[in-house]
């Protein structure tokens, strides 16, 4: 029986807006000096202009990034006898735990959960959702969860680029089927 939270029942948000959030953080972690201001400056003007249904888009398509960036490293490591749970969630909540300004200790267990969910191939969002309301003080651990994501995905491959590649090719299959 299929469970609630079943991806197929998920919403896939804007993962669009969500990837150019994730990619221009990640440029920007790479090479500061190379961070355009402009930019930066766009992205951030983008986020200040949602409305309250682009909130709810932009929070289920990271959601879904969560998804799609945990369903890969799953497969990656199934294809070395390991688990993803047990590779990739202690290496994330340390992280996170190294990040108090932007991650507080209060939002680890729900973005660890999130992970989790996402790595035994449930919706992030649904599972979410069983919790009530994203809270605004989730809205920094939830990028910073898919942030964290794509960039361990971009060590493993040793390409800076693989993470975003990953979702704009998915997103190319899904609108050519």
């Amino acid at each position: 029986m299929p469970s609630s939270c079943d991806p197929q029942y998920a919403p896939a948000g804007d993962v669009n807006a969500a990837l150019l959030v994730i990619d221009s953080r990640l440029k920007s972690i790479y090479d500061p000096r190379d961070t355009d201001p402009e930019q930066q400056r766009l992205t951030q003007q983008f986020i200040a202009s949602l409305g309250p249904t682009d909130v709810d888009d932009l929070i289920d398509g990271a959601c879904t990034l969560v998804y799609i960036f945990m369903k890969w490293l799953r497969m990656a490591h199934e294809d070395h006898g390991k688990d993803v749970i047990e590779y990739v969630v202690p290496s994330l909540v340390a992280t996170m735990r190294k990040m108090p300004k932007s991650v507080s200790p209060e939002a680890i267990p729900t973005m660890a959960g999130l992970v989790i969910a996402a790595g035994t191939g449930l919706s992030p969002s649904l599972w979410r959702q069983q919790y009530g309301d994203w809270t605004k003080d989730e809205m920094n651990p939830l990028e910073a969860t898919a942030l964290l994501l794509a960039e361990h995905i971009n060590r493993l491959t040793d390409d800076r680029e693989f993470a975003t590649r990953l979702v704009t090719e998915a997103l190319s299959s899904v609108e050519q089927d």
